[in-house]
């Protein structure tokens, strides 16, 4: 079960850091995806994109910061932690937060926005499963906010499948 809102000013404001983290990724020869975790309103980590640097298909920006979310908070804290990233997150991330207990996902570009700027490209073969769908499945509900700030998502991906 998810719940959808709307963004709010502080959303925005994390998802924008969620982005610059994506081009950081970008930067250091990653794909451009970025993820943070905000907790009672401040953030406490970031993490991105890991897959090329690390050759591991799982080093996803949303599965590294769970990886480190898990480690440093228990799951009360994490059932009160929104984890803001630069694009919804793919069917793997999204188990990962389901199984985290991480109680709330934000995010800027859609999955569906994602594959139309990747096409066919083989460094990114796209599933068309929206992390709402995932969660539906879910025993526990999960909040879900996006997509938000499509442009300037889109903006960290410009030239990169290509």
């Amino acid at each position: 079960m998810t719940i959808t809102t709307a963004s709010t000013a502080q959303d925005e404001l994390f998802l924008r850091a969620a982005i610059a983290r994506a081009a950081q990724a970008r930067d250091a020869g990653n794909h451009p995806f970025g993820a943070l975790l905000v907790l009672d309103g401040e953030q406490v980590l970031e993490a991105g994109n890991t897959v090329v640097t690390e050759r591991d298909a799982t080093g996803h920006a949303e599965t590294n910061l769970v990886r480190l979310a898990t480690s440093a908070y228990d799951r009360g804290a994490l059932a009160r932690a929104t984890l803001y990233t630069s694009t919804e997150p793919c069917a793997m991330c999204t188990g990962a937060v389901y199984w985290s207990g991480i109680g709330r996902v934000a995010y800027a570009l859609g999955e569906d926005e994602l594959l139309a700027l990747t096409g066919a490209n083989p460094e990114n073969p796209t599933m068309a499963l929206p992390c709402r769908d995932v969660l539906a499945r879910g025993q526990r509900a999960v909040e879900v906010l996006g997509p938000c700030l499509r442009e300037e998502a889109s903006a960290v991906h410009a030239g990169f499948w290509n």
